[in-house]
């Protein structure tokens, strides 16, 4: 006989070489997150962080979904005086979710989300906070927390905006509407929509582990910034940033190839 996985096994780490695949794995609860879920992704998103042999990763869900936000089991709604006290989700987006979202948006290596499903909620920002998404035909995106007298929370309200623009983000989280995978792709909320996304994702994966990993990863801090920046502060960051890399063994390799006419052997360093 089989058992739903436990808490224990929710987050699940493997690894395809250079790339390393977490696994959201509470498919009976459409991998909504528990308090023991985000301490474990944590610890494995920390392990990842220190770990030069991964130049790349991938978050994905089992099986129908890819992630439905908050475990509302996690909140206690009992009648009581200090109801609203128990059921408010400001504690969890303090000491998990935003730690989570933190992780995983300033993790050293590129990140990739394969969307196997339904994204909802804080689930649609997990996804949103991987570099480059990529999403099942049938997967969904979904901001419902106007139906429930909240707003995006776990970066949602910044990502979407970043991704959308203001007017289309704006309406999507005010309406609560279900955002289909393929008008996802269309508005610019993901990369591409593929009928097997993990094996899209991965090999996504495997092309950036192979690629100049620092230079990638300023790559994200220089465009997902840019917006925040002034013209003369963006010069000023590309300035610093291009001057660091100069000093790296990929860029070295990379120029020395491209003079040789080989290919190059990046080291991620």
């Amino acid at each position: 006989m089989t058992h739903p996985p436990s808490d224990a096994d929710a987050i699940v780490l493997q690894r395809q070489g250079a790339v390393a695949v977490l696994t959201l794995n509470r498919p009976q609860a459409l991998n909504s997150f528990t308090r023991s879920m985000h301490r474990a992704l944590q610890a494995a998103l920390a392990q990842l962080e220190q770990d030069d042999s991964v130049r790349a990763l991938v978050l994905t869900g089992a099986g129908r979904g890819f992630c439905a936000g908050l475990d509302l089991s996690e909140l206690d709604f009992s009648p009581g005086a200090d109801q609203m006290e128990r059921a408010n989700p400001g504690p969890i987006l303090e000491t998990c979710f935003n730690p989570s979202a933190r992780a995983l948006m300033n993790l050293r290596v590129p990140t990739l989300a394969a969307v196997n499903g339904v994204a909802a909620g804080a689930g649609v920002s997990l996804a949103l906070a991987c570099d480059i998404a990529i999403a099942a035909p049938q997967a969904s995106f979904v901001q419902a927390f106007s139906k429930i007298g909240l707003i995006p929370d776990a970066g949602g309200s910044w990502l979407t905006v970043e991704r959308l623009g203001l007017a289309r983000a704006l309406a999507w989280a005010m309406l609560g509407d279900k955002l289909p995978a393929a008008q996802a792709k269309e508005w610019g909320l993901i990369w591409d929509v593929a009928d097997d996304p993990l094996s899209a994702a991965l090999a996504l994966a495997q092309r950036l582990a192979a690629m100049p990993t620092r230079a990638l990863v300023a790559t994200r801090h220089l465009l997902r910034g840019a917006l925040q920046r002034t013209f003369e502060q963006q010069l000023e960051a590309e300035r610093e940033l291009q001057a660091a890399l100069g000093r790296t063994h990929d860029y070295v390799e990379g120029v020395t190839a491209f003079l040789d006419k080989r290919p190059p052997q990046f080291r991620g360093a």
